[in-house]
């Protein structure tokens, strides 16, 4: 089986969501967006290292930030759902329902993607000023945390500044978000350092339940996040990644962002898959099991 016949009552660009009233079942599908675009091709158990991975994370940072999982087990998937199970297994996760914050929370260790390139014009990252001398990939100081807007499908997610934040949330959501993600950041940086993977930067969503703000979405992931392997970095040049960076690049290389994307070969999508397992493997130091 290779999906559901029952319609998600959202979708994101790699998620389908189903509202199940007091909670939500998110599925990860092996679609692959870049540049804010769906791609045509799928990449092959990309769903399953995204879901496991999460649920690595949320399981590691216990005690650090609370987080919106309730279980990743068939055997608590509702009715409806239950003659899908060998498809859902690995790559759903049954969370509670929170009220999502509108924005991003980005943060960054190393000067890369949009970044380096305000750096380069304006000796800036979302207008925070930073040191001189810097270069690609450089390390920062320290992490910096640079909100951005939620784009719609089609739509590129836009840098805001922290007090442009403040104006959409409030001050003191606004610390909490900050202050949470540069701690949700630090901590994870240092388990994967550890495992010999770079986090350069990642992207995380947060919501409030019942007074109090979690973790939610996915968390840490080769979607949300640059990988890079420790052992082959050196700054003042783009990194091999463990991440989606890899499409990125063959299409800038074989896309001029007019027309149609292209369809991607086989070789990028089986090298593109590999990657993801790679991750997941480096990360948890666990052996990635493909359920479907």
């Amino acid at each position: 089986m290779t999906g559901i016949d029952i319609k998600p009552d959202a979708q994101g660009k790699v998620r389908d969501l189903y509202d199940l009233g007091d909670k939500l079942l998110l599925v990860a599908t092996d679609r692959i967006s870049a540049f804010d675009y769906i791609l045509e091709d799928e990449i092959p158990h990309k769903g399953a290292v995204l879901t496991q991975l999460s649920c690595f994370w949320f399981e590691l940072l216990d005690g650090v930030v609370e987080n919106h999982l309730i279980s990743s087990d068939v055997a608590d998937l509702p009715e409806q759902f239950q003659p899908y199970a060998d498809y859902l297994r690995g790559r759903f996760m049954l969370v509670k329902k929170a009220d999502m914050f509108p924005a991003e929370c980005i943060v960054r260790g190393y000067l890369a993607g949009s970044g380096l390139k305000e750096y380069q014009k304006q000796g800036t990252v979302c207008g925070i000023q930073l040191p001189e001398g810097l270069v690609n990939s450089s390390k920062l100081p320290e992490p910096i945390f640079t909100p951005s807007t939620k784009a719609e499908i089609g739509d590129h997610d836009e840098n805001i500044s922290y007090e442009r934040l403040v104006e959409i949330i409030g001050e003191d959501d606004a610390s909490q978000l900050r202050d949470l993600a540069l701690k949700v950041y630090t901590t994870a940086r240092d388990h994967a350092a550890e495992r010999g993977v770079i986090i350069a930067d990642t992207k995380f969503e947060f919501g409030r339940l019942n007074g109090q703000i979690i973790l939610a979405d996915e968390v840490l992931t080769p979607d949300s996040s640059r990988f890079w392997p420790g052992d082959e970095y050196a700054e003042g040049k783009d990194q091999p990644s463990f991440d989606k960076q890899f499409v990125r690049d063959w299409l800038n290389a074989n896309w001029d962002r007019q027309g149609n994307l292209p369809r991607l070969p086989q070789d990028i999508i089986d090298r593109t898959s590999e990657k993801y397992i790679q991750a997941y493997e480096k990360i948890t130091g666990r052996t990635f099991v493909p359920f479907a």
